[in-house]
């Protein structure tokens, strides 16, 4: 029997199916938008080349056609998820690169007219941490007061030695002010990691976890390390051969992470969801349901649950 306080299913981690079901009484699909945002790593304001695993499109593979208008993108994958679920509910999803790196203006001429979009129920704006001007924190205030927006940070690590070798060009003080910054205008955070990254111990993604969790923030994504072809990190690897976690020892640590999680903290994902045609490794990350259905049974053979540890 399932006695963890976040689910409705098997699961013993609190999903975002169970939060969004729980609080909008409905099926919920975040629908992965391609606004061609540039990044201040890539074009010179803090650094060049982008985070070494970053593919050309920013972490927009599974986003629209950016040569579409914004409606067009929403409205085709809207019209492949109302397939499958007629009476779905839909959260804008800005996802390659970075968000709000732009005026305000321009930000509200893309965001604003999603909020017009049938059955849209909110926005959620991937971005770092160094590219939330305060004239955007107060455009974000407002936009908070008018949907469900949440703003989806990259950390990756604590590590600031990995976090120089990844290129993320951005400090630790600098994610934990604008987390704070977020939090005080009552805008919720979602924050991206990577297991697996070059070099890091099971201790650096253990510490990374334990960090977030003394931080106010409302969820977390839990990502794999993909290597991608044509990326600087493609050329690290074929270079050192760094030690790539099998899918054994993701599982192992993913289970300990979700361990020392707060039990509210909803987990946005899991593991990672790679284009195929593009990845070099892990071959094994290609069977996402895999991956996930492992860590389901390591969890109920350990007979632990997020936030056992505590």
């Amino acid at each position: 029997m399932n006695k963890f306080k976040y689910s409705n299913t098997n699961k013993r981690y609190h999903t975002l199916d169970y939060f969004y079901k729980t609080k909008f009484n409905s099926k919920v699909f975040k629908i992965s938008l391609n606004a061609g945002f540039s990044c201040p790593n890539i074009d010179g304001t803090v650094g060049t080349g982008g985070c070494i695993y970053c593919s050309k499109s920013g972490s927009g593979e599974f986003g629209g056609n950016v040569k579409d208008s914004i409606e067009k993108q929403f409205n085709t994958i809207k019209e492949m998820m109302h397939h499958k679920w007629s009476d779905g509910k839909y959260i804008a999803y800005f996802q390659a690169r970075t968000n709000t790196y732009a005026p305000v203006q321009k930000l509200k001429e893309i965001y604003e007219p999603v909020l017009k979009f049938d059955n849209v129920i909110g926005i959620n704006i991937a971005t770092r941490p160094d590219s939330i001007t305060d004239e955007c924190l107060d455009y974000l205030s407002d936009l908070n007061k008018r949907t469900y927006l949440t703003i989806e940070l990259g950390l990756q690590t604590i590590n600031e030695k990995t976090s120089k070798l990844i290129n993320r060009c951005h400090t630790l003080e600098c994610f934990e002010e604008m987390v704070s910054k977020l939090r005080e205008r009552n805008i919720n955070v979602v924050v991206h990691i990577i297991n697996g990254l070059p070099y890091e111990t099971k201790e650096d993604m253990l510490n990374t976890v334990k960090y977030l969790n003394t931080l106010d923030i409302q969820g977390i994504k839990i990502h794999m390390l993909s290597i991608i072809k044509d990326t600087p990190l493609e050329s690290l690897y074929k270079k050192e051969y760094f030690h790539v976690l099998t899918k054994e020892e993701y599982i192992d640590i993913v289970v300990d992470q979700l361990e020392l999680i707060r039990p509210e903290i909803v987990i946005h994902r899991i593991t990672g969801d790679p284009d195929p045609k593009e990845l070099v490794e892990p071959t094994w990350l290609i069977k996402k349901f895999g991956v996930l259905n492992d860590i389901d049974k390591e969890m109920v053979k350990r007979d632990t649950y997020q936030g056992a540890k505590l």
